[in-house]
């Protein structure tokens, strides 16, 4: 009796089976369901495709000049470029490949254009606002931290008042006493 696989588990195959990965008997099972069922064969075709579009543009980026071990330790290091937190030496290395490279020099100018898109937009938004809300928070921190070491001055004038009214009540008192 010759096994019958259904066509999800042929759609489950299939990518191992473009890839040449299945037990001979298996690779049977499915090259004859492919051979009488024209959707799973049209999905096969497709996802065949779908691969081989894969690998061309995978060899397209191989085959660029400028995708070097070098372009990959400026993209590496492009971030820490951006923020100025590379060493002189490092950043000097940076530039340098920037200027000899144009996809590195392509990154940079994206890179650069992004960075003052967020500026911009931070800025406007920031405008927009009639409070700055981070400004009051931090205020009402230190206000609190504050107001834990220093006492309020009612308070320190308030205790002021009692002990020199009790200097001077105790002055009056000993006067009339001795």
């Amino acid at each position: 009796m010759e096994y019958k696989l259904t066509c999800d588990q042929v759609c489950a195959l299939l990518n191992f089976y473009a890839e040449d990965k299945l037990s001979t008997k298996l690779t049977k099972y499915v090259k004859e369901h492919l051979e009488n069922c024209p959707v799973c064969m049209e999905k096969y075709n497709q996802m065949k495709k779908m691969l081989n579009k894969f690998i061309e543009i995978q060899n397209e980026e191989m085959e660029n000049p400028y995708a070097t071990k070098q372009y990959e330790d400026f993209k590496t290091n492009l971030s820490a470029y951006i923020d100025n937190e590379l060493n002189d030496f490092d950043s000097i290395k940076i530039k340098k490949i920037a200027i000899s490279n144009p996809l590195a020099r392509q990154d940079l100018e994206n890179i650069y254009m992004f960075k003052k898109l967020l500026h911009t937009s931070f800025e406007k938004t920031k405008n927009e606002f009639k409070n700055d809300f981070s400004k009051s928070i931090l205020c009402q921190i230190r206000h609190d931290c504050n107001e834990e070491t220093k006492l309020d001055p009612f308070i320190k004038l308030s205790t002021a008042f009692f002990i020199m009214l009790s200097f001077i009540t105790a002055g009056i008192i000993w006067i009339l006493y001795f």
